[in-house]
């Protein structure tokens, strides 16, 4: 079982005698404890998320423990602060509690007492500080559903990768084909990891002359350090470079070297084996990988995404999203997209604008002779079946969304009975509350 760390303890006295005293007691009973002599320096040192305790004298030269308090609230309102206060001033500190401190001691205090409630208050801390954690965690996972958006099997496994990556601290690289959104899953990795505070650079390493290399590889370490860097296009970093980019990974390794995230749309095997990227540079870049699926292999996740790309432009442009048809739904679905979700973004941005103009045939906008062999989607042309599910599951989500959840508008709309449409979304894993 892990041991906790000790609870920090900030020490808040103008008097080194008492200072010190407390700061023994604190020491010996097992906490990490230190000392201020001013408020002000506490103030300076103690941050938002401090994990541990604040005791304060109460009567301070300059600003005292009650504008301590107060300031330290405006900072975090779950912090406990104790306050350590004269027998005239116990109704001071009691008014003081009702405004949020955690407690009070009366001087002369017993350092039993003192301990004691120094430990239940850590734990308190404790509990709120894994709260929050959690609270993060949970709106992270919220997030990255909506930046890596699509319900299908390998959007599924893709999201689980990022989030289990996102938890080391091991370089990534990261593969799949060109417009697939290798920077969003760079910038989701960053987002969930515990650099998201630091800054992500990225270095685009096909437009990375030989004659400035060193001093750009320089630059950009430096300014990720404590973050992580972005190697976009790794598989194009020029031979000459490729030696100094390990030599430099090699010297980040003191302090807080930034975490290296590579893409490339090239499958790793071949950008060794075909001498792309040296291996001792492959290998450190490549500690984790994650692949990221072309949209042909998404099914169903085209017409989600074309959904959501087609609201958020039309909101841009101040127009409103074409309704597909069952024919526009089939066109998508059957569609290769040899430029995948950056070709699907850009398809809907100019249904939008057609649509200003009047009715849109989605086929009509599609590039000819683009459709994918089926050998290269990986099995069959998809049956007539899947085709007419998927675009009635498109019409249950899309009616459900504009009628926010009402089942009866739904209904309405469809001219469906309540048994029929509950039976839909039962088969379509399609919940009501995700829409109210």
């Amino acid at each position: 079982m892990t041991q906790q760390a000790p609870i920090p303890v900030a020490i808040v006295d103008d008097e080194e005698d008492m200072r010190a005293s407390i700061s023994q007691w604190m020491d010996l009973s097992g906490f990490a404890p230190a000392g201020y002599e001013t408020a002000e320096a506490a103030l300076e040192a103690v941050p938002a998320d401090y994990p541990g305790v604040v005791l304060t004298d109460v009567r301070m030269p300059g600003m005292d423990g009650l504008e301590l308090l107060h300031a330290l609230q405006a900072r975090d309102r779950e912090l406990p602060v104790i306050l350590l206060t004269g027998h005239g001033d116990v109704p001071m500190a009691v008014e003081a509690m009702q405004a949020g401190a955690y407690d009070f001691l009366e001087k002369p205090f017993s350092p039993e007492r003192l301990s004691d409630l120094v430990r239940h208050a850590g734990e308190t801390r404790r509990l709120v500080l894994e709260n929050r954690r959690l609270r993060r965690e949970r709106a992270e996972g919220s997030a990255l559903t909506r930046i890596l958006a699509g319900e299908s099997p390998v959007m599924q496994r893709l999201r689980e990768d990022v989030m289990d990556c996102a938890g080391s601290d091991a370089n990534v690289l990261i593969c799949g084909e060109t417009g697939t959104g290798k920077s969003v899953i760079a910038r989701a990795l960053h987002a969930n990891s515990r650099r998201s505070e630091g800054p992500l650079i990225t270095l685009n390493c096909a437009a990375l002359p030989e004659e400035t290399a060193r001093e750009e590889l320089s630059a950009r370490i430096a300014e990720a350090h404590g973050g992580c860097l972005f190697l976009d296009n790794v598989a194009e970093m020029p031979a000459e470079v490729q030696p100094l980019m390990v030599q430099a990974i090699q010297e980040q390794r003191e302090g807080d070297p930034p975490r290296i995230l590579a893409a490339t749309s090239e499958k790793p095997a071949e950008i060794v084996e075909g001498g792309k990227l040296r291996k001792e540079l492959f290998y450190r870049l490549a500690g984790m990988e994650i692949f990221v699926p072309p949209l042909r292999d998404r099914g169903e996740d085209v017409l989600l995404l074309f959904e959501t790309f087609a609201s958020s432009a039309a909101e841009e442009h101040e127009a409103s999203p074409p309704s597909l048809t069952a024919e526009d739904a089939g066109a998508l679905m059957q569609h290769g997209w040899p430029g995948n979700v950056r070709q699907l973004r850009n398809l809907a941005e100019r249904a939008v604008l057609r649509a200003k103009r009047g009715p849109v045939v989605i086929s009509e906008l599609l590039e000819p002779d683009v459709p994918a062999p089926a050998a290269e989607i990986g099995g069959d042309p998809r049956p007539l079946k899947e085709h007419v599910e998927a675009f009635e599951r498109m019409l249950i989500r899309n009616a459900l969304r504009r009628h926010r959840g009402s089942i009866a508008e739904v209904m309405r709309e469809l001219a469906l009975p309540r048994r029929t449409l509950n039976e839909k979304m039962a088969r379509y894993s399609i919940s009501r509350s995700d829409f109210v």
